[in-house]
């Protein structure tokens, strides 16, 4: 039985994320992970598909906009605190912060993040401003 655990927001970032957002991990279980995700005002994500994993993303401040593409289907959403939305597998996405606030999410990651080599870099409607 895994027990149960409590871990406050870090102050600072523990990673950078293979899109090139700042991540402050936070607790996970066997079957899932969540983290915390912030993109400066101004920046924009370089564009990845996941290998194994799917997301559920709940943005927290900022203001911005979600690019997916998964198969035929393609568009952006808006992106202000209160919105959810999820990232499939096989799903492709880019964001970028156009608030003057960073933009933040948390994320529920399943299965946990395994690690090198799960997201694969791709091409999105945005040129990056930020790499992982």
């Amino acid at each position: 039985m895994t027990e149960y655990a409590t871990k406050a927001l870090p102050e600072l970032p523990d990673v950078t994320a293979p899109d090139g957002s700042d991540v402050r991990i936070l607790l996970g279980l066997e079957r899932g992970g969540m983290a915390h995700f912030t993109l400066a005002p101004g920046e924009i994500s370089t564009a990845v598909t996941h290998r194994t994993v799917e997301e559920i993303w709940y943005v927290v401040e900022g203001e911005g906009e979600m690019w997916r593409r998964q198969g035929e289907r393609e568009d952006v959403t808006p992106l202000r605190a209160g919105t959810c939305l999820t990232i499939p597998l096989g799903a492709t996405f880019q964001f970028r912060a156009t608030g003057r606030a960073p933009l933040s999410a948390v994320a529920v990651t399943m299965p946990p993040w395994p690690g090198e080599g799960e997201a694969v870099l791709a091409s999105g409607p945005w040129a990056p401003t930020v790499s992982g």
